[in-house]
Formats: structure tokens, sequence, C-alpha cells
């Protein structure tokens, strides 16, 4: 009797270990979090979900895939997620790196720009345009984490390396098509050959942050390097204090973005004037303003700036003429807090950028 019952109990024993191993709670078909010693949380992926949550769209290779909610968005690279599971997580987007808005920029890690105060302060404010670009899409959407297979799960502080994706699109490479954000270099991540091609293509077109390198080439000449000689006192010159760049173009730029009263109830009191400091008549037929939020208006055909004259281009609606021009936006355009403005001629040409704070 004792010899039967302890075969019983050995055969219970092993049947339990055997679906210890292939089922529970994390068994096949589903995305799953383990546990390191440390208590650290990693993912895993234990088969293919039946809700095709491993890989997105062609993202095939990917290690796996977890559904998210994103619960707050840090920077323009950094949000929190709130797991399936209720557990939430710092996401670090794999692959890119916006501008700083709470620490000090190094302009030398963004092609073309030398190491000066008004790159610094141009990076800022891109910095924080990528923050609202994030924010405006990510805060409480529920996204998709996407893992690259030639990185690690996390980084050095802890935080999952993923790609975002929200609505099928991937807001890692958004970043990088709108100009918000460089390729993160020291990362080996599958898709940087793509993302770097990305990247020439926003800098060459002066778009986002790289309208901080305009007149600059790659090593930067965009003002003078703070650093030359090896030191950073900030006694060069560093461009005009209200943040426009030492090489903006032949237009200079003044902006009134805080309308009396409420801004969308008096949009001609919102305006920008763009003065000619050259020494030859400009053609602004087809010439573009932009802000950094890509509104655009485009001048009338038969538009032209005489040196030394200005013409001024109001948000609201009216008829051009006497030096007047009126976008007719429908709302206001210019941010209070800080915008980019942006003139760009028929061919391309980049004629002015200018930003404030």
């Amino acid at each position: 009797m004792r010899r039967e019952t302890g075969i019983a109990l050995a055969l219970c024993l092993l049947c339990a270990l055997a679906g210890c191993a292939t089922g529970g709670t994390g068994g096949a078909g589903t995305t799953a979090l383990d546990r390191t010693a440390n208590g650290a949380t990693t993912t895993g992926t234990a088969g293919a979900g039946a809700n095709g949550t491993v890989g997105v769209g062609t993202d095939t290779g990917f290690a796996g895939t977890l559904n998210a909610t994103v619960v707050d968005v840090a920077d323009g690279d950094t949000v929190d997620v709130r797991l399936a599971n209720g557990s939430e997580e710092t996401i670090r987007l794999v692959g890119v790196d916006t501008p700083e808005v709470w620490v000090e920029n190094t302009p030398r890690e963004f092609r073309g720009l030398a190491n000066t105060s008004a790159n610094r302060d141009c990076l800022r404010g891109w910095g924080h345009e990528a923050s609202d670009y994030t924010a405006s899409r990510l805060s409480g959407a529920d996204v998709t984490l996407a893992f690259d297979p030639n990185t690690d799960r996390r980084g050095y502080y802890g935080r999952l390396l993923a790609y975002v994706y929200v609505n099928g699109t991937n807001h890692n490479a958004a970043l990088i098509d709108r100009g918000l954000a460089r390729v993160y270099d020291d990362s080996d991540f599958s898709r940087k050959p793509a993302f770097q091609r990305a990247e020439g293509a926003a800098y060459e077109n002066r778009t986002g942050l790289w309208t901080c390198a305009t007149g600059a080439t790659d090593g930067g000449t965009s003002g003078t390097d703070d650093s030359a000689g090896g030191t950073d006192d900030g006694s060069t010159n560093e461009g005009s204090a209200d943040g426009t760049s030492a090489s903006d173009g032949p237009i200079a730029v003044d902006v009134h973005a805080d309308a009396a009263g409420r801004d969308d109830e008096n949009l001609n009191d919102e305006y920008v004037v763009l003065r000619n400091t050259g020494d030859a008549t400009l053609d602004l037929g087809g010439a573009r303003v932009s802000d950094a939020a890509d509104h655009v208006y485009t001048f009338p055909d038969g538009v032209t700036l005489a040196p030394g004259a200005s013409l001024t281009l109001h948000t609201g609606t009216g008829t051009d003429g006497g030096g007047d021009y009126y976008w007719a936006a429908g709302s206001a355009v210019w941010n209070n807090g800080g915008d980019t403005v942006t003139v760009r001629a028929a061919n391309g040409t980049t004629l002015a950028t200018h930003t404030y704070e």
C-alpha cells in the first residue's frame, strides 16, 4: 500500500511539473512579462498570439509586441504606459533622440550644428515642439509597443526600448520625418538605415529642428562655435538675443503672436512682419511661410519685397494690399509660448528662420 501510494505521488508530481513547463499564465498565445531575480520586469513572447500581437505590419522579425495605454508623456521620446496586466512602464522610443527640454542640449550631437548658445536655444525650442507633438498624438492613446531584434529590451535606466505604434503609424519614424528628432546613432537598431535616410531628407529640406542648421554645413558653421579653443565661455557671437540664428537668411522676422483679447477672436492682431535686410529685391511669389506644426501660407504670384522694405502677414482675413497680406487661417497659428517661423522661396531656398519663446 505504501509503495503504490509513493508511485502515485511521484506520477502526480511529474504531471504537475510537465504542466508548469507547457501551460500556466504565460502559455502559448500570450506576450508575457517575466520577473527577474531583482524584481524588475522583462518582456518575453511565448508563442504567436491569437490576436496577431507578434509583429506589427511588416515587423514580423520583432521579438514580440505589447498592447498598452499611454498615461503620461515626459518629453518627445519618453512616455509612461499602463500594460494590460495593470502594471506601468516607462518607454524610451528606440532609435530616436529629441532635443532636451529639461537639461542643456549639446548641438554638436546634431548634424550641421556648432556648439553655440543660439543653437542650444534653438534646439530647446524644438524639444518643446517634439514634446507637444508626442503629447498630442499619444496622450491617453491605446498603442502597440514593438521591440527591435537588435536591441536590448531595456536601456541603462531600466526603461523599455520600443517602437510605439498609434493607429498603425510608427511614432518613432514620424518624429524623424517631421524633423523633431535625430537618429540615435549609438544604437544598432535594425531600422537605422531607413531612419538615417529619413533624417537626411529632413536635414536637406531644413525641416523642423534642422532649421537650426540654416546656413550651416556639416561640422557646424551656424554662428561662431562657443567651444573654439576648447572652451565654452559664451564670449563669442551667438546670434540675436531673441533666438534668431546668426545666419537666418535675407529676411528679418518679427512676430506678434499674442493678439489683444482672445487670439481666435482677433486673428488680424496676430501677425508676422517680414523685412528685406539684403541689397536686392526679393521675389516672394509662391514663397511659403510655415510654423513648427506645418501650417503653411503661400504668397500670391507677383509679390516682391524691395531692400529695406517690409510687409505684414495677418492670420485673419482681409484684402491684400498696401504691404498687408492675409492668411485666412480660421484660427490662431502662432503659439504665444514659442514657435518657429520659416520662410522659403518658391524654389525651396530658405529665406528666413526665426525661433521665439
